[in-house]
């Protein structure tokens, strides 16, 4: 059996989404997301946002949505226990395979303090464009980075070798977005 089992969201994942929130950013003095944008996640966009367990206990997650041919992975939240373990790269393998047949880009926001984050989208591919001022109220910028086609075209032999996608998806992804 699997040490790590990831899943699409369900509306029952309501109440673990938001005490893993408490766990991971409320529990480091950050705001947490509102319950109204967790509800939108667990019930309308649940076929781009995962949740990860771990014998049977919710220890991660990934929130996006998709609009048009764009993504916004909003929200990656690792218990902090479980940061030193493959986690994250299950939230990552069932997010782009998710994204990767509907979207031309990808966008991203992090904190600038997020290095951990940051480096995360570095690897990914995402280029870092610019910084929203207030992006989550007054005070409180944020760091928007994308990664287009090109940019993923440019990365998949990374992703293959990650195992975000196999050889056979990349090929289609690249032959869909020509």
């Amino acid at each position: 059996m699997a040490r790590y089992m990831v899943r699409p969201l369900r509306s029952s994942d309501f109440e673990p989404l938001m005490q893993l929130e408490e766990t991971i950013f409320g529990a480091q003095g950050e705001k947490l997301l509102g319950p109204y944008y967790v509800r939108l996640c667990c019930d309308f966009f649940a076929d781009t946002c995962f949740i990860a367990f771990a014998a049977g206990q919710p220890v991660g997650y990934v929130l996006s949505f998709v609009k048009g041919a764009e993504a916004y992975c909003t929200t990656l939240g690792v218990h902090p226990d479980f940061r030193a373990t493959r986690v994250t790269l299950h939230l990552l393998v069932a997010f782009a395979r998710a994204i990767l047949p509907k979207v031309e880009v990808c966008w991203f926001t992090v904190d600038e303090d997020n290095r951990a984050a940051r480096a995360l989208h570095s690897v990914l591919g995402a280029e870092e464009i610019g910084v929203r001022s207030d992006f989550y109220g007054p005070g409180q910028p944020r760091i928007v980075s994308r990664i287009d086609r090109r940019a993923f075209e440019k990365a998949r032999g990374r992703y293959e070798r990650l195992g975000l996608v196999d050889p056979r998806q990349s090929e289609e992804a690249a032959h869909a977005g020509a």
